[in-house]
């Protein structure tokens, strides 16, 4: 039984994608759940997060959104029985790698998948959908009538969190980095009320966002990431199609919340006196806090089984590429890692 993993010997060297044999899973543990794997969905792999961890490994698991079926259970599982059908993500701290046909998974991790929903758009909705949620519920109160901007609505995250603030009746406006993008978002339905084209620079994304609410600014912002600096620090592709910082201060509202994926954001005193001078807050997008607590595992539960009633209700349409066999998962991996992929690549068992 193969498995596929990565090693990394120094944090600067780029990240080795390995498959490894691997021997039979022994007996199913007391809370655990076997799981015979029907699909697992491919994203990036953040090493400068697990080196932060302390969870450096000679060889780390890949793959961690996985649907399935379960094959046994251990003695205290409450939740599922064998031949339930469920997707989850695995932990961090996960021994078994996802892109194999056999896993270990603690019950707490899993939710059933609803009959509706194929493999393939459990394994490849369930992050992205726990990603918006975690943005637009618990991070930022989104309701009916509230404006939303959210940046690079064609992303796999975007697409997701697009239709999501649709369904609860947000105006959203979002943006684009090249004619593909424009006509995917210009496609969907309920349509959104503006997409801004920054395939030539962002000059007009603030003025846009002013304009569309009739200068009173957004209420929320998810971004996919800001500038920091002037265009001339920063290397010439990241500087033009991210915002600046402070396109996003000027084009926020009154009391309004910036979610941000910017790790590194560094705000100056003037930065946070123009959030003072808004009552405006910041929060940081990290999907993977909900994985390093056990004191949130109740809603971080209910977030995936919402997920999945979303998707099983056609809410959720995750923008997916044609699902690949195991023996591609190492080069689609190398493809992932670089960010070059903008749909959600799937592994089928």
């Amino acid at each position: 039984m193969k498995g596929l993993y990565f090693q990394q010997n120094s944090p600067n060297e780029e990240i080795t994608f390995v498959f490894q044999e691997r021997e039979n899973l022994p007996v199913t543990e007391k809370n655990y759940v076997k799981l015979q794997v029907k699909a697992c969905a491919l994203s990036r792999i953040n090493a400068k997060l697990l080196a932060e961890m302390k969870m450096e490994k000679e060889l780390f698991p890949v793959g961690r959104e996985v649907a399935g079926i379960v094959l046994d259970v251990g003695s205290k599982v409450s939740f599922f029985q064998p031949d339930d059908e469920v997707v989850g993500i695995l932990p961090l701290d996960s021994e078994d790698p996802g892109l194999c046909e056999v896993v270990r998974v603690h019950e707490h991790y899993l939710v059933h998948k609803p009959e509706k929903v194929s493999w393939a758009e459990a394994a490849g909705a369930v992050r992205d959908g726990v990603q918006a949620y975690t943005a637009l519920h618990y991070l930022s109160p989104l309701s009916a009538g509230k404006a939303v901007l959210i940046m690079d609505g064609a992303s796999t995250l975007g697409t997701i969190a697009i239709q999501l603030a649709l369904h609860r009746g947000a105006k959203v406006i979002s943006t684009a980095s090249s004619l593909e993008d424009k006509q995917h978002l210009e496609r969907l339905r309920p349509p959104i009320a503006r997409v801004v084209d920054v395939s030539h620079g962002n000059a007009r994304v603030a003025e846009s966002c002013l304009e569309e609410t009739g200068g009173l600014g957004v209420d929320i912002v998810l971004d996919a990431g800001v500038r920091l600096y002037s265009e001339d620090d920063e290397p010439a592709r990241k500087s033009q199609l991210l915002p600046h910082k402070h396109d996003i201060l000027t084009l926020l509202g009154v009391g309004g919340h910036w979610v941000t994926t910017e790790e590194n954001l560094q705000l100056d005193p003037p930065d946070c006196h123009c959030l003072f001078l808004k009552g405006a807050t910041v929060a940081f997008l990290n999907d993977d806090v909900w994985n390093l607590s056990n004191v949130q595992q109740g809603k971080y539960l209910c977030i995936l089984k919402d997920v999945m009633e979303k998707l099983s209700a056609g809410v959720f349409r995750p923008r997916l590429e044609e699902p690949i066999p195991l023996h591609e998962a190492k080069v689609s991996m190398e493809v992932v890692q670089k960010n070059q992929g903008r749909k959600k690549q799937v592994v089928q068992f």
